[in-house]
């Protein structure tokens, strides 16, 4: 008899709660606009601090309307491969190092062409 009662139950797949009285957080809608004009609107808590920047679907970077506009002063400029590089050695000694490996490697392909 007690097999009969579950049957048809999903058990612990379903919630036996209900949702009647349950209310959800306050929220706020925010509207983004890229540079082309395409609006974004974004979700948050009402209490939550809104970004001055979003990254839309289309992966493009989007402003806040009314809102105040990012300032990037304080980034620091991106370093390459190549001015750190730069910071260790000069050109005169990478011209050198350049020949160096160069010979090395003609020298051993000229070793495998003789056998």
């Amino acid at each position: 008899m007690s097999d009969r009662s579950l049957r048809g139950m999903r058990l612990g797949a379903q919630s036996m709660e209900t949702e009647s009285g349950v209310e959800p957080a306050p929220r706020q809608r925010v509207e983004y606009r890229c540079e082309d004009g395409e609006q974004v609107f974004v979700t948050f808590a009402a209490e939550a601090e809104i970004p001055p920047t979003w990254v839309s679907k289309t992966g493009k970077e989007a402003i806040l309307v009314n809102g105040e506009k990012p300032v990037d002063g304080n980034e620091k400029p991106v370093r390459t491969h190549w001015d750190m590089l730069l910071e260790r050695r000069s050109i005169e000694e990478l011209e050198q190092i350049l020949e160096d490996r160069l010979n090395d490697l003609r020298a051993r392909r000229g070793e495998r062409r003789s056998a």
